[in-house]
């Protein structure tokens, strides 16, 4: 069963992938009606009972960990459990789901970038490369000429900025479990994951409330319910069933898909225009993606 087992997991690895490209457009609804923080608050406290019910089903619990264990977990948990998911949302209200998807699509490269920053790690000349072309990439969106909307092009440059933003924290929180002092199985992490970002939003979703009242309409509402039962939960299922299928290298060009699918979907769902630019800073990042995730490179950890 080695390769079509293998291949299977690629194609469970792909979909994840898929699914996360769609947060981006689906963040973009979010962001017309309910404020970032709240609706970051929803999706944890959404996603984390069905985490829990997979724990008890599997028989699991959640580990003891020391305290700086404990410490790295909530830097994870503000980082990639509500930074990203603020910023993104942030940024998508003020640039076009189609930059964001391709600007996050540099994660991989950004990821590496973090670990030769942050972690010391020694980047070959082939992730060096990919690092120039996912920079290029993004150059590329930002350059892109064509409309800026009611805001301007500084408006519109703020959101890709902001979405970088968001992609820094998600490479953020994937350096420190490199770090921890004992591994943690997958599904006990994310469940820890989901319930330190329900905690770390809630104070700021309250605080923020007064200044910037949410709109529960019933498309933002839709919109937060899948992303916490679609993109986070089912992704997570399919990331980890794929990636315990095949290689790591097969699973990490995997994330290739996320751009593609963040760029196609804003296209279908939102009537997005494509334009040149645009299709020129995809080839990088794509690209870019590509040669992280082969042999020789340091691709994205699952």
């Amino acid at each position: 069963m080695g390769i079509s087992e293998s291949w299977r997991g690629q194609l469970l690895c792909s979909l994840a992938m898929v699914l996360v490209g769609s947060t981006v457009v689906v963040s973009k609804t979010i962001a017309q009606d309910i404020e970032p923080f709240a609706a970051t608050v929803l999706r944890h406290a959404l996603a984390l009972p069905v985490f829990l019910a997979l724990m008890r089903w599997h028989g699991l619990r959640l580990p003891r960990v020391g305290r700086r264990d404990a410490l790295l977990l909530t830097m994870q948990a503000a980082a990639g459990s509500v930074g990203y998911s603020v910023l993104l949302i942030l940024g998508v209200k003020l640039a076009s789901a189609s930059d964001a998807g391709i600007v996050a699509g540099t994660l991989p490269a950004a990821a590496a970038l973090f670990s030769a920053l942050l972690l010391g790690e020694r980047p070959g000349g082939r992730l060096v490369v990919a690092i120039a072309l996912a920079t290029a990439g993004v150059m590329a969106v930002a350059a892109a000429p064509g409309d800026t909307g009611a805001g301007g092009a500084s408006t519109r440059l703020a959101g890709i900025a902001l979405v970088l933003a968001a992609v820094a924290c998600e490479a953020v929180f994937i350096l420190p479990s490199k770090r921890l002092s004992q591994p943690i199985p997958a599904l006990a992490l994310s469940t820890l994951m989901s319930a330190g970002g329900l905690l770390l939003s809630a104070l700021p979703a309250w605080l923020v409330a007064g200044a910037s009242p949410s709109h529960f309409t019933a498309a933002a509402l839709a919109g937060v319910l899948y992303y916490a039962w679609v993109p986070t939960v089912g992704g997570f299922l399919l990331w980890y069933a794929g990636s315990a299928r095949t290689s790591g290298v097969r699973a990490s060009l995997a994330t290739v898909w996320l751009p593609v699918s963040a760029l196609l979907l804003s296209v279908v769902f939102l009537g997005e225009a494509v334009r040149a630019w645009q299709w020129l800073g995809l080839g990088c990042v794509v690209a870019a993606v590509l040669l992280a995730a082969l042999p020789g490179g340091r691709g994205p950890q699952a």
